[in-house]
């Protein structure tokens, strides 16, 4: 298998928006990178602080969302503009925020990426870090109700499939699709799918003092009756978008990823558990080998 070379942008790129966490405005700036030096993100809030590289080992535990944190400090939310960076194979990329976490934007990637789009991505003359599964690996939640599984695929690709179903009871609708990810793919079909939440979680966190500058305009909010004030992209945005957060979690790889991957009812904890499966199994090579299925 031969990997693709190595990734950058041009110029600068900026994105504007609200966090979801904080309620505080946050700007973005993705700055070109050299080669080998990966995905960073830098505080300029703090700036006696160190870059975070996006790599498994700086990942930290947090419900809902991929957080990064080094010598105490952290970013959270960056699963999306992991997905965008990811989804246009950009490997290099320097991400300055002046904030605690990146911008909710529409709650999609949309945004992010069609920043790094007008920067310009470009190829460098090094070769970028390949991983290629062979063999089936599976893990299920400590409950059993959720599973995540990748497997060989006969091309170079990655194809990530979801399977959501909260059940007959659920205002959100079972829903199941595969894709296979390029960039084209990438920004008409996974990067504008949005968020989504029922509106008795929004009322919970919102009286933790979380979204409080945030309407039923920037996720999907689904109640009793369906979604609220909003209107679906696609008939499976919802599932769409959980493609989306495992790209930006399998990202923490630190490389290119083929092979198939497929979620049931799984979430970021899921995917960053795979992640570092296939990471371990890739120590000695690129080719990801498992001696046998596995639940954890």
């Amino acid at each position: 298998m031969e990997c693709r070379k190595q990734r950058t942008i041009r110029k600068p790129a900026e994105v504007k928006g609200i966090g979801y966490l904080t309620g505080v405005d946050v700007t973005v700036r993705f700055l070109p990178a050299t080669a080998n030096e990966g995905i960073q993100f830098q505080r300029t809030d703090l700036p006696d602080s160190r870059p975070i590289p996006a790599l498994l080992d700086f990942a930290v535990p947090r419900e809902r969302r991929t957080t990064l944190e080094r010598d105490g400090i952290c970013v959270e939310m960056t699963e999306h503009v992991l997905a965008a960076l990811s989804g246009l194979k950009i490997d290099n990329c320097t991400v300055e925020l002046n904030a605690s976490e990146t911008p909710g934007c529409d709650g999609s990637a949309l945004w992010f990426a069609e920043a790094l789009m007008e920067a310009e991505p470009i190829e460098l003359d090094v070769t970028a870090e390949c991983y290629k599964i062979d063999s089936e690996i599976v893990l299920s939640s400590d409950d059993g109700k959720s599973e995540i599984v990748s497997r060989p695929l006969m091309m170079d690709s990655l194809v990530i499939g979801y399977q959501l179903d909260y059940g007959s009871q659920s205002p959100i609708p079972a829903q199941m699709l595969n894709v296979e990810i390029d960039e084209e793919a990438f920004m008409k079909e996974i990067a504008p799918c949005r968020t989504f939440i029922l509106e008795t979680e929004v009322k919970a966190l919102r009286a933790l003092g979380y979204g409080q500058r945030i309407s039923n305009k920037e996720i999907l909010i689904f109640g009793e009756n369906g979604l609220i004030d909003n209107e679906l992209r696609f008939e499976d945005e919802c599932a769409r978008h959980k493609i989306l957060d495992c790209l930006g979690d399998l990202a923490l790889l630190g490389g290119e990823l083929n092979g198939f991957v497929s979620g049931y009812r799984s979430g970021h904890r899921l995917n960053r558990d795979l992640a570092r499966r296939l990471k371990l199994l890739s120590h000695h090579s690129h080719s990801i080998q498992n001696p046998g299925s596995q639940a954890a």
